[in-house]
């Protein structure tokens, strides 16, 4: 699925359609990287418009890890944060004329759901140690082997269920934003830009708010 006059159009068929998410997650990154190199530099006791706005994004975040995961969570929310702006600038590229969002392919939300997954194991194992295991055999002995099986079912469905939510509303929303485009180019861009924007963050939002969940659920003690 591409957008009227997509930039891919001037690239080989195998770069241009194989490859062209990989190109827009690197602009995506790039794109990050300058302005988090942009806002590390803003330090003003008195902010402005655009400082006080990455504040109140920043607290926004800080506080919602600090609510979902405790104390013990805080030195993972830059991480959960640097994902969720990657997912919500790769959201919102799509809303521009000629560019695909890299979540709208399966490879680029699956690559952020496969971090958070090795990261709350991780995080598990360096809380709890061989204890770890207590998470996935449940809280009765003799149901132990049965709830073994579910709980790694239930784990290795997670990263699935992020990037296949994810991807999925990103193709839809891009899917029917080029036919509306197609039927009436004149007409359904702005409000069409707008509900993409807010789906855009709200899908960022829903993938952060179950990261630190899982998270959460990698620090607390098994029952």
């Amino acid at each position: 699925m591409e957008h009227p006059l997509n930039i891919s159009m001037l690239f080989p068929a195998d770069i241009g359609h194989t490859y062209w998410h990989v190109m827009m997650t690197f602009v995506v990154m790039l794109f990050t990287l300058f302005l988090g190199s942009i806002a590390s530099r803003q330090g003003s006791e008195i902010p402005g418009r655009a400082q006080g706005a990455f504040e109140t994004a920043v607290g926004a975040v800080y506080n919602m890890g600090v609510e979902l995961m405790g104390e013990e969570g805080k030195p993972y929310i830059p991480l959960i944060f640097g994902i969720g702006v990657y997912v919500l600038f790769s959201n919102w590229m799509g809303l521009i004329p000629g560019f695909l969002a890299p979540t709208s392919n399966l490879n680029s939300t699956i690559a952020p759901a496969l971090v958070v997954f090795f990261t709350y194991q991780a995080i598990g194992i360096k809380k709890h140690g061989a204890h770890y295991i207590k998470h996935f055999l449940g809280p009765v002995a003799f149901l132990a082997p049965l709830m073994f099986v579910i709980e790694v079912i239930g784990h290795l469905a997670r990263p699935m269920s992020l990037s296949m939510r994810l991807f999925g509303n990103v193709f839809g929303e891009e899917l029917v934003i080029v036919i509306l485009f197609m039927l009436v180019p004149f007409l359904i861009p702005l409000p069409m830009v707008m509900l993409g924007m807010f789906t855009g963050a709200l899908q960022a939002y829903v993938f952060m708010m179950l990261s630190m969940i899982y998270i959460s659920g990698a620090l607390e003690e098994a029952h």
